[in-house]
């Protein structure tokens, strides 16, 4: 099974700043012809706020003659509770109305495909508590199947023992929560977006991937994270085990989000980056 992993679009009808990347991914996509596309969130600029943002990115991903699952991210549903733009119900609803399930199983080709919303962990809502119940109910029915998990947020940023990271990864206590549920089953893929950077990295027997962008690359505003900044996509092959393949795509523009971030981002977003810049430099 071959999946095309697209992550961190940022379309909108209104600000369409980096809306020029979407018929070449999607002429690619085409050409490639995958099993299924997963999009691993931040299809929208402003989705958590906009009904017209989601729309507009889920008629676009309509447009392909391919499978397309989706899981969202903080500029679709929200994000921290301490955020300008918090997960709440409003948001969920708009998402599930508009797009789709947040998360989601999918049995294909003798694996088993999760689909995680990353931004109800550590939110504070009342169905965080209930989407690690169904983790665990989902992971045990998978009869053995290898497991591959897709979510918006990486498990961690540095190291997977670090600190709390904030805006960029799982708090401690929820890393820790979910690996033990990957360590008990037969999880062997971890891929995410979120953080505008193509890395890949193995920890205790999981293939773990950062998608890169499909949008724009982030330049010196934010702090050195690791990995690459490049735009393309993921092209995960799944047998009896994983394969994936980071692909640049020289086709998309690299769109440096430095330049016109004021004038796209919904300001809970450069809150968040000034917010987690500050407590790096402290």
């Amino acid at each position: 099974m071959r999946i095309v992993q697209i992550t961190d679009t940022h379309f909108s009808p209104s600000k369409t700043h980096f809306t020029k990347n979407w018929q070449p991914l999607a002429e690619w996509l085409e050409e490639v012809k995958p099993d299924l596309v997963i999009h691993t969130g931040d299809l929208a600029v402003d989705g958590a706020d906009f009904d017209d943002d989601l729309t507009f990115c889920a008629d676009l991903l309509g447009e392909l003659n391919m499978p397309v699952l989706c899981v969202p991210g903080n500029h679709d549903i929200g994000h921290l509770p301490s955020s300008l733009q918090p997960v709440n119900d409003e948001r969920l609803a708009r998402w599930r109305d508009l797009v789709g399930p947040d998360r989601w199983v999918h049995d294909q080709s003798g694996w088993r495909l999760i689909g995680l919303n990353s931004l109800l962990i550590g939110s504070g809502h009342m169905e965080e508590e209930e989407q690690f119940q169904w983790l665990e109910d989902v992971l045990n029915g998978a009869g053995g199947k290898p497991v591959a998990i897709f979510a918006h947020k990486p498990l961690f940023v540095d190291s997977p023992d670090e600190g709390d990271s904030g805006y960029w990864g799982a708090s401690p206590k929820d890393r820790k929560r979910l690996m033990d549920l990957f360590s008990a089953h037969n999880v062997r893929l971890y891929a995410s977006g979120h953080l505008h950077r193509a890395w890949a990295g193995h920890h205790h027997g999981i293939s773990l991937i950062w998608g890169p962008s499909s949008g724009f690359i982030v330049g010196p505003m934010e702090r050195d994270l690791p990995g690459e900044r490049i735009v393309g996509a993921v092209i995960h092959t799944l047998t009896d085990n994983v394969h994936s393949e980071i692909t640049e795509l020289t086709q998309l523009r690299p769109y440096l989000l430095d330049d016109v971030v004021h004038e796209v981002y919904p300001s809970s977003h450069t809150a968040a980056i000034t917010s987690a810049d500050a407590t790096e430099q402290a």
